[in-house]
C-alpha cells in the first residue's frame, strides 16, 4: 500500500511534476531572497534604530517593535494555512511574501552577531545539506511518511527542552539540543518533499496544486531557515 503511494505520482505526466516542483523551489528561493534582503536592510540606519536599542557596551536588544517582529511571522503561518484551506491563493501569496519579509527581520540578529563571512559559509552549507537531502526525499523509493510522528514528537522534545535549558542554562545541554535538532531538521527535509510529492498525485485542479505548492514552499523553507540558525550557531565567527 506505501508503496503503491510513490508509485502514483510517475502516472502523471513528468512535465507536470516537474513543474510543480520548479514553482515550490522558486517560491521557497524567492521567500529566501525576500527575508535576506530585509535582514540585511534592518542592520543598517535608519531601519536598525527601529528594530534595536543600542545597549552601553555596544550590544543590542530588541526594541518592541523588535520583539514583534520576532512574533508575527507565527501568526501569518495560520493564516497562510488558513487562506490554502479555503482556497484563496491571492491572499495565501501576498501572506507568503509578508511571512518572508517578517521572517528577514526577525533573523536581522544574524548579520548583526555573525560576521559576513561566516553567514555566507553557514548558507552554502545549509544549501548543501538541503538539497542534497530534499534531491533524497524526491528520489528515494523508501516510504518516509511514518517517520512523521517521530520528527514531530522530537521536534516538540527539543522546543521543551530548550525552554527548560533557559533556566538551566547548561552549555553542553545547549550543544545536545543542537546537535539533536540539526538531526531532525535534516530528517524532515527528506519527508516533506516527499511528502510534497505524494500532496500532488492527489491535486486535481490547478488551485489545489497551487495551494499545495505555496504551503510545501512553506515547509521547505522553515526546515531551510532552522537548519541555517542551527549550523551558523556551531560554526559562525561573531564579530
Amino acid at each position: 500500500m506505501k508503496e503503491n503511494l510513490i508509485r502514483r505520482v510517475p502516472d502523471k505526466a513528468l512535465l507536470g511534476l516537474s513543474s510543480y516542483f520548479a514553482r515550490v523551489y522558486n517560491y521557497m528561493a524567492g521567500g529566501l531572497l525576500v527575508s535576506a534582503i530585509c535582514g540585511y536592510l534592518v542592520t543598517k540606519e535608519p531601519f536598525l534604530n527601529l528594530f534595536y536599542n543600542q545597549t552601553a557596551q555596544g550590544g543590542y536588544t530588541l526594541s518592541l517593535l523588535g520583539l514583534i517582529s520576532i512574533f508575527a511571522p507565527l501568526i501569518l503561518i495560520f493564516m497562510i494555512q488558513s487562506s490554502l484551506n479555503h482556497m484563496n491563493i491571492a491572499k495565501a501569496q501576498v501572506l507568503f511574501w509578508v511571512f518572508s519579509a517578517l521572517m528577514g527581520l526577525s533573523l536581522s540578529n544574524v548579520f548583526l552577531a555573525f560576521t559576513s563571512t561566516s553567514v555566507f559559509q553557514a548558507f552554502l552549507t545549509t544549501a548543501c545539506v538541503f538539497f542534497g537531502m530534499s534531491i533524497y526525499g524526491y528520489t528515494t523509493k523508501r516510504f518516509l511518511m511514518g517517520m512523521g510522528s517521530f520528527l514531530m514528537m522530537g521536534l516538540i522534545g527539543v522546543i521543551i527542552a530548550m525552554i527548560v535549558n533557559i533556566f538551566l542554562g547548561s552549555a553542553a545541554l545547549s550543544f545536545g539540543i543542537s546537535v539533536i535538532a540539526v538531526f531532525i531538521f535534516v530528517l524532515l527535509t527528506a519527508y516533506d518533499t516527499q511528502k510534497l510529492k505524494l500532496m500532488y498525485s492527489v491535486a486535481n485542479t490547478p488551485d489545489e496544486q497551487q495551494a499545495v505548492a505555496i504551503s510545501g514552499a512553506l515547509s521547505l523553507y522553515l526546515d531551510f531557515i532552522n537548519l541555517f540558525q542551527l549550523l551558523i550557531s556551531f560554526m559562525g565567527e561573531r564579530r
